[in-house]
């Protein structure tokens, strides 16, 4: 795959991942690839140079089992006189070299580094044994399996990158920049910030910026996870990697190309695996104890029963010390562990959920409580002009008489309002314009008084109104033209349209849901009555959030907490999983975050436990079928009622199965 940036060239960023995922098996006793030195590139790691690498990788494969084939063919169907003795002995040996000689090696090289008991050490010696009693089949039978294993799981992990691997895909190389009259392509890693970048129908988004044009549509789907087009007006932030959709649109860098949003989440993605779960870095301790005890083991199968056996065979005792060492082999787990979470890390960006760590998977997976922020998490930070109510004048001369003298404010609940006129009628002129502090505004439209403002502020000026208006827990705008009340406003912050969809979902797998906000107590509780959750409070501020949350943490629930601005930055690095809205959520919440949501919505928290739970259950499955499988074929060998074939099963066969049950999670819909 061809790079497409200046800040990760060559696919730095899998190769980095893929590095750390091969350095965890080395140190414990197990690799994806014995084909291929760990001193060699990035890109050779990664095989990802089309069908001509993947045949020259799956290749000494094929030549040692064309030669099994024909060997085994000749043993026992077709017996040739010739294919005895020393021919026959080389023969195997010429089998055995394409895939064995590679593990040699890395034994060898192993053992030089201090780390003897390494999975190639296992099959090594298991393989030569082989040999040393003339199981030739067998032994190039244990090695070409190991070694087709072997490249299936590197195949599988290069899957499992895929959707991490799209990320990579986001911005162009170049920006056509607005100059004058033309417009130059330029390097993104260029292009300064104030510069006007022109996007065509189809073309992606190189660096962060602000949408100058009036009107326009983006794919947002590698961003965020979904599909359906995001419509944006002048204005509106617009992030790296959005494909314009079918007009001309114009956008003013904010952002240095380094310092992008998408920048920011390809770092993160690099230090994705950072953190391993527990599970994953139990596993890698155990089998750093667990093989040395295998190979002791094996060696007093073969020695010890020469003390009780009443007839001992050596080369009996010693094939089956060879199979024990075969079924012991730790792969299924060292390898299948690290990829189911790695998988789930891949499932959740597939749905637009960052984890920076697998740690957090088992997190998510345990979560009890849920603590949401109000403002911009279940409701969109955007006030709306929810209601308005008229008497004694057209509801169309109220809105535009309001929104005309509101025109003339900077209040977000004004602008609200103006924004619902539509096209106030600016020709209209306001005259003896006075913003009274803390009640509204005061001025004369075409020659009539106009009020606007809070219940109080008609209270200050003895204006009688409907008085059931204090009781409403929202932003109401009473509006009085010439001392008289003419009907009001009813100005909220929207509620996210999933939000209550998300709530139920957390309240069918008992998780209990918390609103915190700094917003007015009665708000408060009217939202979290719309959406059914369990507890709500107000009147705030960032302390009083950790407080509260502290004082779950010392209940010993797990907790996550769910954010978006500054201010919930303190008590989501406190919680157990700290989630940001990452779609407009401020740096250092999204930095702090254990998680991240890249599209805001709050049904997305459900998602990420969902996934969670699931990649540990594969975990798990993976664990319990490895070590069962191999407890009944060690028994079955100890006892002499198992051969080698059973062994590569135990082993390999295994293996493949635990990876094939890691990776679904990527086929999965969630």
């Amino acid at each position: 795959m061809a790079s497409q940036h200046k800040t990760l060239p060559d696919n730095k960023c899998c190769a980095v991942e893929e590095k750390k995922v091969n350095k965890a098996e080395q140190d414990a006793g197990c690799c994806s690839s014995h084909s291929e030195s760990e001193n060699h590139d990035e890109e050779d790691h990664d095989h990802s140079n089309g069908n001509e690498s993947t045949l020259r990788m799956f290749l000494p494969s094929i030549i040692s089992f064309i030669g099994l084939l024909i060997a085994l063919l000749f043993d026992n169907y077709f017996p040739q006189s010739w294919f005895n003795g020393w021919f026959r002995i080389v023969w195997y040996v010429a089998a055995y070299i394409p895939v064995g000689l590679p593990v040699l090696k890395e034994a060898y090289d192993s053992i030089g580094k201090g780390a003897i008991f390494s999975e190639f050490f296992l099959m090594g010696i298991a393989t030569l044994g082989a040999f040393g009693i003339g199981q030739y089949a067998e032994g190039v039978a244990v090695m070409l399996f190991y070694s087709i294993g072997e490249l299936f799981q590197m195949l599988a992990v290069k899957r499992a990158k895929l959707n991490i691997k799209l990320l990579l895909d986001q911005r162009p190389d170049v920006a056509n920049v607005v100059m004058g009259q033309n417009v130059i392509a330029i390097k993104a890693s260029e292009v300064a910030i104030g510069a006007v970048i022109e996007l065509k129908p189809g073309e992606k988004l190189a660096l962060d910026g602000m949408l100058l044009s009036d009107y326009a549509t983006f794919n947002t789907a590698a961003l965020t996870g979904e599909s359906k087009p995001d419509s944006k007006s002048k204005g509106d932030t617009i992030l790296a990697g959005m494909i314009n959709g079918t007009s001309i649109a114009q956008v003013e860098v904010t952002t240095a190309f380094t310092d992008s949003k998408l920048s920011k989440i390809l770092q993160m993605v690099q230090d994705a695996t950072a953190k391993k779960a527990p599970t994953e870095l139990f596993i890698r301790k155990f089998a750093k104890i667990y093989t040395p005890i295998i190979v002791y083991l094996a060696i007093a199968i073969c020695v010890v029963p020469i003390l009780f056996a009443e007839t001992y065979i050596f080369k009996e005792w010693l094939y089956r010390a060879l199979l024990f060492l075969v079924v012991s082999c730790p792969c299924a787990l060292v390898i299948s562990i690290p990829l189911g979470y790695f998988g789930g890390i891949g499932a959740a960006s597939k749905n637009g959920i960052l984890f920076k760590g697998s740690t957090f998977l088992d997190t998510m997976a345990a979560i009890q409580v849920v603590v949401m922020d109000k403002t911009g998490t279940l409701t969109k930070g955007v006030f709306k002009v929810q209601k308005v109510v008229s008497i004694g004048i057209l509801e169309s001369d109220l809105v535009n008489y309001t929104a005309v003298i509101e025109a003339k404010s900077t209040h977000p609940v004004g602008s609200a309002i103006v924004e619902f006129a539509k096209n106030p009628k600016n020709e209209i002129v306001v005259s003896n314009f006075t913003e009274i502090p803390g009640l509204g505004l005061q001025g004369v439209v075409d020659g009539n008084e106009i009020l606007v403002g809070s219940p109080k502020l008609m209270k200050k000026f003895h204006i009688d109104y409907d008085t059931d208006l204090d009781a409403i827990p929202y932003t109401i705008v009473v509006v009085a033209i010439n001392q008289k009340y003419t009907g009001y406003f009813l100005v909220a912050d929207e509620i996210k349209e999933d939000a209550k969809v998300a709530i139920e979902s957390l309240h069918k797998i008992n998780i209990k849901t918390i609103l915190l906000s700094g917003d007015n107590q009665a708000v408060v509780l009217a939202v979290a009555k719309e959406l059914n959750i369990d507890e709500a409070y107000g009147n705030l501020l960032p302390e009083d959030k950790v407080n509260k949350v502290t004082a779950l943490l010392n209940q010993k629930l797990k907790v996550a907490f769910v954010g978006d601005g500054v201010n919930d930055a303190p008590v989501i690095a406190l919680a157990d999983a700290g989630i940001a809205m990452g779609g407009l959520g401020s740096d250092a919440t999204i930095e702090t975050a254990d998680i991240v949501i890249q599209n805001d919505q709050p049904t997305k928290i459900f998602t990420a436990i969902t996934i969670g739970k699931k990649t540990k259950q594969i975990v798990w499955q993976n664990i319990g079928l490895a070590f069962f499988v191999k407890l009944i074929v060690l028994i079955l060998g100890a006892a002499g009622l198992a051969s080698m074939w059973e062994a590569v099963f135990a082993d390999v066969g295994v293996a493949l199965l635990a990876i094939l049950n890691a990776v679904r999670i990527q086929r999965m819909k969630f």
